[in-house]
């Protein structure tokens, strides 16, 4: 039998069809970072995607193609939706753009700014406005007592 009616590999084929990255369904709303963030990702995609079309192996291999331009289609549509939200609340409350402090049982203190999505990364102390901590603490102010994970945390500063 000929190799022209075997089937060696799939792996191109899937790479090919890539599934889209999702799209919350939630506004999209960021800070001015978050924006900037966007922007830099958007231009970054549109190089990518640039370099895969003048790759010379486009038809051997898909997968920075399907790559590039699932990315591209990612943040152009993330940059469409951007709401950019620049005033927080004036009257001390928590709030989108709002750094929270805030003390756990153990006596361990934690901050973390609550941004949009993309912006959002916790291992460097920013959270998503729809996260869990963020919804249990937005409206609050300091000294408020809130339920986090199952445990009281007091607020103890809003910046």
């Amino acid at each position: 039998m000929s190799v022209a009616f075997t089937r060696e590999s799939d792996a191109e084929a899937v790479a090919a069809d890539l599934p889209d990255r999702p799209i919350p369904a939630h506004p999209n709303l960021v800070t001015a970072t978050g924006l900037a963030q966007i922007e830099m990702a958007l231009t970054a995609a549109r190089a990518a995607y640039a370099e895969a079309q003048a790759s010379d192996q486009i038809s051997s291999d898909r997968t920075a193609m399907a790559r590039a331009t699932r990315d591209l289609r990612y943040w152009s549509a993330r940059r469409t939706s951007a709401q950019l939200v620049e005033a927080r609340p004036s009257d001390g409350s928590v709030g989108f753009g709002s750094r929270v402090s805030f003390e756990r049982a153990d006596g361990r203190i934690q901050r973390y700014a609550i941004v949009g999505d993309d912006e959002a990364d916790p291992a460097q102390g920013s959270v998503s406005y729809v996260s869990p901590l963020a919804r249990a603490m937005i409206g609050k102010m300091a000294g408020d007592v809130v339920i986090l994970a199952g445990q009281d945390v007091e607020i103890v500063a809003v910046d």
